[in-house]
This record gives structure tokens, C-alpha cells and sequence, in this order.
């Protein structure tokens, strides 16, 4: 049986040793989606608030907001305070609980590259500088950065690892309008182009199940993202939670969530065409609290990869 290239395969071939990300959220970042900067109300799957729910929200910071044309940011102080705080804490527990020797910092919540340059650069400085970092994973959207962030981060490429991500969901431009993405697809191979020419590595985000999307499309969309030059990839299945545009669209039956059948059929063919050097980062995604109106599959991850290897074993591959 044949092993996965799995994301924590590149690191230890890379660094010899145990390298974990430490998923950070910072109070005032949102995203051109939610702030009426390219659209209104965030993609239709995405539960506003989910971010900050589970994360030490800065209190002074509530309802403050940056964007890329924020002029000043009071509040920078708390926000690499809070980033310090994470970072100890998180990966105090990585390095008990898992054996965690070195760390990629990962900006995880909403759009990480979404904010005035100057406060860009005191955060990543600020995380690279902590003890055991070999460098930064960015979260982001391809209509949020500019060519003034892609140079520098492309300077710190040069002795750092540095990772961009990017949602790309899908290559119909028809799909990312019914999801109020805000962006055309374009816009995200242009990013991703770019971004591979200034040296970074690009991990590009898949969402299989879109409305209105055939297997078809959903192995088009994987198979554009291969040839856009990606190094890494995570697959997700779209799942509906409450307070969504997506939960009433589902409660008006407009939508049908895609089946676990199909979801580990499209995987499994969409991980056969992918480029050995592309690394997997992650095969599926749920939440498990009530929040998660359909499908119930997406509940129980230890189920969902139980069922995806067994899918796999049939090809001759594990994860």
C-alpha cells in the first residue's frame, strides 16, 4: 500500500524533524466579502462569526476592522500581544502532546493579507521570530494582496519557508457566483501565477459539492489547480451550518448536499490525477456540534478517514 505524499511528509524530508502548524486568529482581520468591499454577507457557506467563536477575541478590538485601505491601526500592539499569546500556548501543547520540535505560524481566520502593509509586516516579523519558526502559512483570498505584501513575502522566501493559501473552490465563474465569492476565477490563477513566481509555495483550497456542480466540474476544478503550479492541496467537502445564506437555501430544498459516495468517488479520482509532487494536506472537513444542519457524514471525522482509506486501499493508496 502505497502512502499519500501528505504535507507533514514534506516537512520532515525538508527539516528532518517534526514540524507542526500553529493556527493563529487575529481580532480585526475580516475579508472584502463580509465588509461590503466586493460583496455583502461572506460566501454563502460561511457562518460569519465561526471564526472568533473559539478564539480569544480581543475585547477593545470588537467590531474594529482592517482592510487594505485602512489608514492606521491602534490596535497593533494587542493584536501581536494576542499573537504571542497563541502561539505560546498552542504550541506549548503541540510540543507535549504531539512531540512538535519546530513551527510554521499559520494566519488562519478570514483574510490574512487583508490589512495596511505596515501592520502585515510587524505580525510576520513578529512570528518569525519566535523560537523553533521556520516560517509562516498565510490564509488568504486572491483579491486581498497586493504586489507590495507578494515582494516582501517573496524576501522572506528567501531564507524562510513561506506558504500562501489560497480558496480557490472552483473554476466556474458560474459556481462562484451562486456562492457570492465576490471573485472570478481569473483572478485567483493570475494570483496563484504570481505568487509561484515570487518563490512562495502555494496551497490551494478545493470544496467539492458546490451547488449546481456535476463530478465533472468538480475534477475540472482539480485538475486547473494542478496545472496552476500548486504544491499543496485541501480537499473539502461543502457541508451546511446554521446562520448561513447556505442553511436557508437548504431549508428551502434549493440545495442538496453532496453524499458521502460521491464525495469519496470524486476524491479518490481527483487524488489519482494529482501530481506526485503535490502534497495533501488535508481530505475532508465537518464540525461535530449543532451547528451542522447536512450532511451528517461531515459529524464524525474519524468515520469520514476510515471510509476514505477504504476508498483509497482500492487503488492501492493510504492516507
Amino acid at each position: 500500500m502505497k502512502q499519500i505524499y501528505t504535507y507533514g511528509s514534506y516537512l520532515r524530508e525538508k527539516f528532518g524533524t517534526k514540524v507542526y502548524k500553529v493556527g493563529i486568529n487575529i481580532s480585526g482581520f475580516t475579508c472584502p466579502n463580509i465588509d461590503g468591499t466586493v460583496a455583502k454577507g461572506g460566501c454563502t457557506f460561511c457562518e460569519n462569526d465561526s471564526f472568533s467563536a473559539s478564539t480569544n477575541e480581543v475585547k477593545e478590538l470588537k467590531g474594529f476592522h482592517l482592510n487594505l485601505d485602512s489608514k492606521e491601526n491602534p490596535f497593533l500592539d494587542k493584536q501581536l500581544t494576542q499573537l504571542q499569546q497563541q502561539f505560546d500556548a498552542i504550541s506549548a501543547r503541540q510540543r507535549r502532546e504531539y512531540g512538535a520540535q519546530k513551527f510554521l505560524v499559520y494566519f488562519q481566520s478570514f483574510t490574512n493579507t487583508y490589512a495596511p502593509f505596515e501592520t502585515l509586516k510587524a505580525l510576520y516579523d513578529k512570528a518569525l521570530s519566535f523560537d523553533d519558526v521556520v516560517g509562516l502559512s498565510i490564509g488568504t483570498r486572491s483579491d486581498s494582496i497586493t504586489d507590495e505584501t507578494l515582494e516582501y513575502l517573496s524576501e522572506l522566501a528567501k531564507t524562510k519557508e513561506i506558504w500562501i493559501e489560497f480558496g480557490i473552490q472552483s473554476v466556474y465563474d458560474e459556481t462562484l457566483e451562486k456562492i457570492n465569492r465576490g471573485h472570478n476565477a481569473q483572478n485567483v490563477k493570475e494570483w496563484i501565477l504570481k505568487s509561484k513566481e515570487a518563490g512562495l509555495n502555494v496551497c490551494g483550497h478545493l470544496i467539492f459539492g458546490l451547488p449546481g456542480e456535476t463530478q465533472e466540474m468538480m475534477l475540472e476544478t482539480a485538475k486547473e489547480a494542478y496545472a496552476w503550479g500548486i504544491d499543496s492541496v485541501k480537499y473539502h467537502p461543502l457541508y451546511v451550518v446554521k446562520r448561513t445564506a447556505l442553511a436557508n437555501e437548504y431549508m428551502r430544498g434549493e440545495f442538496e448536499p453532496i453524499s458521502e459516495e460521491l464525495y469519496l468517488d470524486t476524491l479518490v479520482k481527483a487524488i489519482e490525477m494529482k501530481p506526485e509532487n503535490v502534497s495533501v494536506q488535508r481530505v475532508t472537513a465537518g464540525i461535530d456540534d449543532d451547528s451542522l444542519l447536512a450532511p451528517q457524514w461531515c459529524r464524525d471525522k474519524n468515520k469520514q478517514i476510515k471510509h476514505i482509506n477504504q476508498a483509497l486501499k482500492k487503488i492501492g493508496l493510504k492516507y
